[in-house]
């Protein structure tokens, strides 16, 4: 399917504020916090200039923020947010409450170290916070894959009735420019219909519904039984929407990935000696890098929640070195990623390693994953 759409050379954060203000939510509320802010500031500008019908609110805090589009949404209405570090974190309690009364909340996460010490930078602290909220994960690796997977957030989120993130590493991809295709409103509308929620899935007097109701034991655990059945249920749907969101907004790659299939994505050898495993903005980096090596593949994951199990295993079933690369760390255990690849390859009989890089910002470049790789035959975790 051909489409008109012409690249533009943007800021990702303003190739975000486009993409959602053409999703055309009905109401949005944010708080500042850098390095978010570009995003929100866009939007309450297209309302302000009469580009838009969403309702805009400000918000005196980022709980506050979290909190209106609970309410919006629980009333029936497309909602957006973003955030990012201490904000998430403010957000919190009322993050687990959306995924527990199923409301498709959509927010960006313009991922950014946890203080303190006081930091502003890009690491992936953030996020790995919420990773237990049944909230769904998604990663951008650029500013293109930033704007798909805004739309197939939308698109999973009402179709389960379950809220999602989409994590943009913050400065990397938030301020830096490049060359992106923004989806107009018609292309949007071909994949995702208008807003319209069924009856007795949202507070309306003509059918009247409890939201936020006690939970006795008998039954608590029932319904997070049933949460997490439906995050997993995502697995088996999200190849096809990614394939049918591709086939309506064509985007060239940069490198041909040899297995995409929405979730994950590989690049290297057929049966790479070493496989090195990671997320987000620091792939452009590691393809670089690997564009000459014929022994090193690259496993990328878009999709953090749920967590693409099957699919990692088909790739890592054949390389003799796994090193899990990653921006986040868990204090006094592994890395939160590292934690997530072992406990799903437990017929792994190579050697697995854990690197955390970039905390704070730390500079990550091609030495430092060449390093990686030469150290990626010794079972150890290490900071770089």
């Amino acid at each position: 399917m051909k489409n008109n759409l012409k690249t533009k050379f943007l800021e990702g954060s303003r190739a975000v504020s486009l993409t959602v203000a053409n999703i055309q939510p009905d109401v949005i509320s944010a708080y500042p916090i850098t390095p978010q802010t570009h995003i929100v500031e866009d939007l309450a500008k297209f309302k302000a200039q009469g580009k838009a019908n969403y309702e805009y609110l400000r918000a005196e805090s980022e709980f506050a923020a979290a909190s209106i589009i609970v309410g919006a949404s629980a009333a029936g209405s497309r909602v957006y947010s973003a955030t990012s570090s201490q904000g998430l974190l403010l957000m919190m309690e009322v993050l687990y409450n959306a995924s527990g009364l199923r409301l498709p909340l959509v927010i960006t996460v313009a991922n950014r170290a946890v203080g303190g010490p006081i930091n502003i930078w890009n690491d992936h602290s953030d996020a790995m916070a919420m990773r237990d909220a049944s909230w769904i994960m998604l990663f951008a690796e650029n500013h293109q894959e930033a704007v798909d997977l805004h739309v197939i957030a939308y698109k999973l989120a009402e179709e389960f009735n379950l809220p999602a993130a989409i994590n943009i590493d913050g400065f990397i991809l938030t301020h830096s420019f490049e060359n992106v295709i923004v989806p107009t409103k018609t292309d949007i509308k071909k994949y995702l219909p208008a807003y319209r929620p069924a009856l007795g899935t949202y507070l309306n007097p003509k059918k009247p519904v409890t939201l936020g109701a006690l939970f006795t034991p008998e039954h608590f655990w029932l319904e997070k039984k049933r949460i997490d059945e439906d995050l997993k249920n995502i697995l088996q749907v999200f190849p096809k929407n990614y394939k049918d969101w591709k086939k309506i907004l064509i985007s060239k790659a940069p490198i041909k990935a040899l297995v995409d299939n929405g979730l994950i994505e590989y690049c290297g050898p057929k049966n790479p000696e070493t496989l090195l495993v990671a997320m987000g903005s620091m792939m452009g980096t590691i393809k670089e890098c690997l564009k000459d090596d014929k022994k090193t593949g690259v496993l990328k994951i878009r999709v953090y929640r749920p967590f693409p199990a099957d699919s990692v295993q088909k790739i890592v079933s054949n390389c003799k070195n796994i090193a899990v690369i990653e921006k986040a760390m868990s204090s006094g255990a592994n890395g939160p990623l590292y934690s997530d690849l072992m406990s799903n390859l437990s017929s792994f009989k190579g050697i697995a390693s854990n690197h955390i890089v970039g905390l704070g910002g730390r500079d990550i470049n091609i030495k430092t994953i060449q390093n990686i790789i030469k150290s990626a035959k010794r079972a150890q975790i290490k900071f770089w």
